[in-house]
């Protein structure tokens, strides 16, 4: 996840939902587009499954609080990643004192209802605890926190999750590195480390990098593929990359989505749409909704061309949860469910989606 602005993208997309199959979805919200022969409604996740994919949601833990929320989530997905419950803040508050509270509700809750669980994230510049960002520390110093921080995270949750956000948001716009206190310490061998030592601590668990605005051919996403080539010719340890997918209309669609996740599969690394919510300007309207329904597919159908494109992680699934208000204000209604866990046409165009390529 993230927090800052996102930068302006070239690029728009023509509507594929017209307006009288959008009146039709708003008088019936929870109408589903997914069926099979006998026109029983499928489920996001079982739709999915038909082409050997997940569909999942995030999900933080207050949120488990809200049984009607819960009770959706582990029947709708099959998949979901801890909004914050895994971060260094929440799992190593102290140094060397860990603590999996709020992870470990999460995989209970996840086993109970049959969901897999993507660990998220074992190193991010942002929510650190503080005894972490305040201390001065050699190199040596440093990559033995580091070191030791991967192999008890990844060793407690061996087994329980099937992937890891080993490195998250580590670029910047220009396909530089971000100078964060890893890099500015370590230099950028520390992402090789961190790979490696994931990889020491669990041997079965896929390692990821992941990060936003990577959706698009250009600067960033570039970065990403020269380095994913490198770490794949020095054998190091890497699986997949994670796009994050944090949209916004106003900046159109993504140029190049489908052609870039190809580039990365190329590579030989899974990719994965991880953290997808599409926000607009308020008050959302029929011709919003419409074309957020069409990019909501489109995106589904970019991953469902792309063989080794793995699955696709909604950043929680309805409005009444999203972080998008508090950190674009003025923004919103950027997931398929509304406030009141309805169906928005967003929904149907995934359900669409998933649904003919299953078929």
């Amino acid at each position: 996840m993230r927090a800052p602005a996102r930068r302006v993208r070239a690029g728009t997309t023509a509507l594929a939902v017209s307006a009288a199959l959008l009146l039709g979805f708003v008088a019936a919200p929870t109408a589903q587009a997914g069926t099979d022969g006998a026109g029983t409604t499928k489920t996001l996740h079982e739709l999915a499954r038909e082409s050997g994919r997940y569909f999942g949601a995030a999900v933080d833990n207050p949120e488990l609080a809200d049984t009607e929320f819960a009770d959706l989530l582990g029947t709708e997905f099959g998949q979901t990643t801890p909004g914050n419950g895994m971060k260094w803040y929440a799992t190593e508050p102290q140094r060397g004192v860990f603590d999996f509270t709020a992870g470990d509700e999460i995989v209970r809750y996840a086993r109970a209802n049959g969901l897999k669980v993507r660990g998220h994230t074992l190193l991010w510049h942002s929510q650190l605890p503080d005894w972490l960002t305040s201390g001065t520390w050699t190199p040596d110093e440093l990559r033995s926190i580091l070191k030791n921080h991967i192999t008890k995270v990844v060793k407690h949750y061996r087994g329980k999750v099937f992937a890891w956000d080993v490195a998250n948001e580590i670029m910047n716009e220009d396909g530089t590195y971000r100078e964060n206190i890893f890099y500015k310490t370590l230099g950028p061998g520390y992402v090789a480390d961190a790979l490696r030592w994931a990889r020491a601590a669990d041997p079965k668990v896929k390692l990821y990098l992941n990060d936003y605005n990577v959706e698009a051919l250009g600067p960033k996403s570039d970065a990403y593929y020269t380095l994913i080539k490198q770490l794949k010719k020095e054998r190091v340890p890497i699986d997949g990359f994670g796009l994050q997918g944090h949209l916004a209309l106003q900046y159109g669609f993504p140029g190049g989505l489908k052609e870039n996740l190809q580039r990365f599969a190329d590579l030989g690394v899974d990719v994965a749409i991880t953290e997808l919510d599409i926000r607009m300007i308020l008050p959302a309207d029929e011709t919003k909704l419409a074309e957020q329904a069409d990019w909501y597919g489109q995106v589904t159908d970019a991953c469902l061309a792309v063989r080794r494109c793995v699955g696709i992680t909604l950043w929680g699934y309805t409005d009444r949860h999203s972080w998008i208000p508090a950190v674009f204000p003025g923004e919103g209604a950027a997931l398929p469910w509304d406030e009141d866990l309805r169906h928005k046409p967003a929904y149907a165009a995934i359900s669409r989606a998933l649904a003919a390529a299953g078929s």
